[in-house]
């Protein structure tokens, strides 16, 4: 059987006969699987190549072999295990790339475990190199326990059979280890590329979780896509000098990672490349380095330094996410724009500065960032994305730049350390939640150009104890000022048409109120749970729609209700018939009522409902101690 190039003898065997395996001179490779030496009849190998055939032999019998039929070979290597494997070097020397195959048999290719090629292997090879390390050609497993690959002396050339395919086919090229490589070869522990290699293609190591050791020759200038994605065994690794780019997601997942060396050639590093690198605790990003992309960093959870270049000017959406052992960072002069989620949950970020050049922080850009205890934002900031503070509990103080229009969505929800703020005159709008849960605010002023106010918008703010809201400000919406409970006085402006949903819902503090005259509709549980109320002022001469338990949990015994002449059998037979107390007074001319001596001035209304600090020119109407009510004209 000359053309035999490899031979398995299984351990069952105990005996081989005279000349069995005589002129089998092709033979490259034996694997003898006997622990025991079988009972040998006479030259069972006369005619074999005896000085370019290996045989290899279980671990402690190579004197035995040596003694037998056997030793007619020059070369025994002692290394097959107790479970049938090769624990030794395999050394196989190709004179034609496609030919692996033939040097190694079907029976003996999940054998070995350590294997060294030498020549030149193309797409025939590496899709047989992949089966030995436990992945076929379409990704799925194989018996193969091939760990340790050295293709050192190994040349990767164009040609052959497909190696991989995964929604198409996969080729070799000259010098290029190709996309999908090693793909799911989560086996190997330690690979030595050809140094001729000039590409590493995408996902070529992607899912090598087994992956220990690597290194990338020097010739390389670029990394694909997904390269070395979830290879978490990789601890660290060095990126050649000559590399210009780095893939989308070429590290993602390497959680081993503790060391990485990015050189001063690269210029581009790709979406989400070092996702999930939990085990990096440095890194330095090189000067020619324009962007940090989307997710470039998200989950580098061990990071606690990074240095970025003069030259980067915009991070983006999640670069940064949950990075929360980051304690300081410098942002680049040049940065003019700062994404989503950039820094979300990055607790460990005590102070950062804002370079003047940024002009827009996106949504939860700094969501979460509970260590931060003050920031400044530049006054060339024209956009404050939704939420873009939400959960920085440790921020005391802050400064809104002149150029802001809006306080979006949530902006400063969950801010608790947040004392004081000044909204800039050029803010209009205030989104829903903007302000929710900032228990430590006690006093806030809404510039007068604000016209809308959102759902939500000051829920839970309950350190609050004065507020204005300006004149310009039309409807109050669902839950603004809900659990409220410090405020005392609020005044509501005399342009207000309608009061939403729970809009003053456990504002147990406020002891009056007035509702303008304007006021058309007021939702279900409005006022539910003031229970200080002792007075209620209301204007409006036909009865506002109303929602359903506006005033539950008020004092029904001991407020007061005041309503406009004539209008007393609609309100008692209303929602406002929850309070015993109804008393009609004249809305348009001068109260008749008299006021002791010694009664004191409580609180002075316009004739429209607004609160007034002090007289204004033209009807007001006053409180006073003894619970009586004047019509009164300043001139």
């Amino acid at each position: 059987c000359s053309g035999l190039t490899s031979l398995t003898i299984p351990s069952g065997v105990t005996s081989i006969g005279d000349e069995a395996f005589r002129g089998c001179s092709g033979l490259t490779s034996i694997y003898a699987c006997l622990e025991k030496i079988p009972t040998l009849g006479s030259n069972v190998f006369t005619g074999c190549d005896a000085k370019n055939c290996i045989l290899y032999v279980p671990t402690g019998t190579y004197d035995d072999y040596l003694v037998s039929e056997f030793g007619y070979f020059e070369n025994i290597v002692d290394g097959i295990n107790k479970d049938g494997l090769l624990t030794t070097q395999v050394t196989i020397k190709l004179d034609e790339a496609g030919t692996l195959p033939d040097r190694i048999g079907e029976n003996q290719k999940y054998l070995i475990t350590n294997l060294k090629i030498v020549g030149k292997i193309n797409g025939t090879d590496l899709k047989f190199i992949r089966e030995m390390a436990g992945c076929d050609f379409k990704g799925e497993k194989t018996d193969g326990k091939l760990s340790i690959l050295d293709l050192s002396e190994a040349k990767i050339v164009a040609g052959g059979d497909a190696y991989a395919r995964f929604n198409e086919n996969y080729y070799t090229s000259n010098d290029k280890l190709g996309d999908y490589a090693f793909y799911g070869c989560s086996g190997l522990t330690s690979l030595t590329l050809p140094s001729s290699v000039t590409s590493i293609g995408d996902g070529a190591f992607s899912g090598c979780s087994g992956l220990t050791s690597l290194t990338i020759p020097s010739g390389v200038t670029s990394i694909g896509k997904w390269a070395f994605s979830r290879c978490s065994g990789l601890t660290s690794l060095t990126i050649p000098s000559g590399v210009t780019s780095i893939g989308k997601s070429a590290f993602l997942g390497c959680s081993g990672l503790t060391s990485l060396t990015i050189p001063s050639s690269v210029t581009s590093i790709g979406k989400s490349a070092f996702l999930g690198c939990s085990g990096l605790t440095s890194l330095t990003i090189p000067s020619g380095v324009t962007s940090i992309g989307e997710g470039v960093f998200y989950g580098c959870s061990g990071l606690t330094s990074l240095t970025l270049p003069s030259s980067v000017t915009s991070i983006g959406d999640k670069a940064f996410y949950s990075c929360w052992m980051l304690n300081s960072l410098t942002i680049p002069s040049c940065v003019t724009s700062i994404g989503d989620e950039a820094f979300y949950g990055c607790s460990g970020l005590t102070s950062l500065t804002i370079p003047s050049s940024v002009t827009s922080i996106g949504d939860w850009a700094f969501g979460y960032c509970s260590e931060l205890t003050s920031l400044t934002i530049p006054s060339g900031i024209t956009s404050i994305g939704n939420y873009a503070f939400t959960g920085c509990s440790g921020l005391t103080s802050l400064t809104l730049p002149s150029c802001v229009t809006k306080i979006g969505a949530g902006t400063f929800w969950g801010c608790s350390g947040l004392t004081s703020l000044t909204i800039p005159s050029s803010v209009t709008s205030i989104g829903d939640g903007a302000f929710q849960d900032c228990s430590g605010l006690t006093s806030l002023t809404i510039p007068s150009g604000v016209t809308s106010i959102g759902n939500y918008a000051f829920y839970g703010c309950s350190g609050l104890t004065s507020l204005t809201i300006p004149s310009s400000v039309t409807s109050i919406r669902d839950g603004a000022f809900y659990g409220c409970s410090g405020l005392t006085s609020l005044t509501i402006p005399s342009g207000v048409t309608s009061i939403g949903n729970q809009a003053f819902y456990d504002c147990s503090g406020l002891t009056s109120l007035t509702i303008p005259s304007g006021v058309t509709s007021i939702g279900k549980w409005a006022f539910r749970g003031c229970s200080g109320l002792t007075s209620i002022y209301v204007y409006p001469e036909n009865l506002p729609e109303l929602g359903i338990d506006i005033f539950t949990g008020c004092d029904a015994k001991n407020c007061t209700v005041y309503v406009p002449k004539g209008t007393y059998d609609a309100y008692k037979s209303s929602e406002f018939g929850y309070f015993e107390k109804i008393v009609e007074f004249d809305a348009s001319g001068i109260d008749k009522v008299t006021t002791s001596t010694n009664a004191k001035e409580v609180s002075r209304y316009s004739a429209n409902g607004q609160r007034l600090s002090a007289p204004a020119k033209g009807l007001n109407i006053v409180k006073y101690s003894d619970g009586s009510v004047k019509k009164v004209v300043v001139q």
